[in-house]
């Protein structure tokens, strides 16, 4: 199983990033120990400033490869919520170093992930709302209908390099809103209104 995460894939996220928004989808993985199933999130010691990016995670079902965009609806059945957990200083340091940023995006515990739901009980892929709950104060709301990249796009361009495997997860990518998360603070992902994911930050 591999976890993995489109980045810049909301234009407003990508300007809160001061980036470009990407003319065709960006990704990188994460290892399959960065999944969090618990409720309990150790900030890890390395990192003064550790970021949310809460995401719509697809759930792929067969294996694929070289997908073509109209049929990458048949290689996902479920949709959950998840968290892309980052720690920007540290990605700040390597980016000012034109090094590589995995350990910033890929430690242990930096994808927590909710329960999902089937496709057939969502009645619109396009118009997904979800949001993130900080002490009960929502820090960030989307919808799947801003995606720069939609699911399928997504799933058709990342198999032209990577084969997709029963179990695979791919985070879609955060919408605005991102920020710093401290010790006590309680995190609650809800998806079109129902709590899908919540966390404890330790």
């Amino acid at each position: 199983m591999k976890i993995i995460c489109i980045g810049r894939n909301y234009a407003e996220h990508a300007k809160e990033m001061k980036s470009a928004v990407p003319t065709e989808p960006v990704f990188f993985l994460k290892p399959d120990t960065a999944l969090l199933k618990e409720e309990d999130f150790y900030i890890p010691e390395f990192s003064k400033e550790l970021h949310h990016e809460i995401e719509l995670v697809l759930k792929i079902c067969k294996v694929g490869k070289h997908i073509e965009e109209k049929f990458a609806h048949k290689y996902y059945d479920e949709i959950g919520l998840g968290i892309d957990f980052t720690a920007r200083d540290i990605q700040a340091e390597c980016k000012s170093k034109g090094l590589p940023w995995e350990k910033a995006k890929a430690f242990d515990n930096a994808a927590p992930i909710g329960k999902f739901i089937s496709v057939e009980e969502i009645k619109n892929i396009n118009g997904i709302n979800f949001e993130l709950k900080i002490n009960g104060v929502a820090k960030q709301k989307g919808n799947s209908k801003d995606l720069i990249f939609s699911f399928d796009k997504v799933i058709s361009y990342v198999s032209q390099f990577i084969t997709l495997k029963q179990g695979d997860l791919i985070y879609t990518g955060t919408p605005e809103g991102i920020g710093q998360v401290n010790k006590g603070d309680k995190l609650e992902g809800f998806l079109n209104g129902e709590s899908f994911l919540k966390l404890n930050i330790k």
